[in-house]
């Protein structure tokens, strides 16, 4: 299902470029190389159990849905992309796992007021270009009582830095689009939601990344499998800058990368908040 009928048509369009994004490359293969553990962590802190109905924004490939449905929660995944909700019903069926899939956008979600009581986003609804409408949805479809629980990347961590390198190559955002890492600012965030939530935790985790021997396999992997970066390179390539693309991200990832000579290790920093619908 998809909630597209009354919105204007550059928006329309905008979320027609956002669903192709997402499509390109293998975010498939980078959440099985090295995203998964955050699904679980969000599950585990947001107190998701047996019996609760529970949707999950820009669920993707499912990685927050599986471990919540693995519960016996009724899970509800909604994504823009529906190359990443087959994706996601794939692994589902491997694992056992029955839940619902819904193609929906963030800004403009398909359910009705109050009909979950736990509202979760894994790195997610971040990346809706309109901060506050995504925000207002999620507080919308929460019932009064119930649990909003969000991931996000922060603008101080790697993924941060990675969006600020690439900025000089993307083109112009489109009006009233922001940038997707202000979401792992607590700042930022308190702004969205406002009252009508009670924030009863917020904090900032590490995850540990050593599935890559060296920073140019890293760099690599994001390059040919994020949406984002694939994105960008092409519109660099446009321009007449793809090397001087190439040459910028992979400086950012040999200065971000720790770890050995014969093991590169990343650690890329998220903020974790769980609040309470009022």
């Amino acid at each position: 299902m998809s909630q597209t009928t009354g919105q204007p048509s550059a928006d329309q369009e905008l979320k027609a470029k956002h669903r192709s994004m997402w499509a390109s490359g293998d975010y498939p293969g980078m959440v099985e190389s090295w995203l998964l553990p955050l699904g679980p962590r969000l599950v585990e802190a947001a107190g998701i159990a047996s019996g609760q109905r529970v949707l999950d924004v820009g669920a993707g490939t499912g990685n927050a849905s599986l471990p919540a449905a693995a519960t016996g929660a009724s899970v509800t995944a909604s994504d823009l992309t529906p190359e990443l909700l087959e994706a996601g019903r794939s692994r589902a069926a491997a694992q056992g796992l029955d839940l619902e899939w819904v193609e929906a956008d963030a800004e403009h979600l398909p359910f009705e007021d109050a009909s979950f009581d736990v509202v979760m986003s894994s790195i997610g609804v971040m990346f809706a270009p309109h901060h506050q409408e995504a925000a207002d949805e999620l507080v919308r479809v929460c019932r009064p009582g119930g649990r909003i629980a969000l991931l996000s990347w922060t603008p101080e961590g790697l993924v941060g830095g990675l969006f600020r390198t690439m900025k000089p190559f993307a083109p112009a955002p489109p009006p009233g689009a922001q940038p997707a890492p202000l979401w792992g600012s607590e700042e930022h965030l308190r702004a969205l939601l406002g009252d009508r939530v009670a924030v009863d935790s917020i904090s900032r985790g590490t995850l540990e990344v050593t599935a890559f021997a060296t920073p140019a396999e890293f760099c690599e992997h994001f390059t040919s499998s994020y949406g984002p970066a694939i994105a960008v390179r092409k519109n660099a390539e446009r321009e007449g800058r793809a090397e001087e693309f190439d040459r910028a991200f992979q400086a950012f990832f040999d200065e971000a990368a720790l770890g050995t000579a014969d093991r590169a290790r990343y650690e890329v920093e998220y903020l974790l908040t769980v609040a309470t619908r009022q």
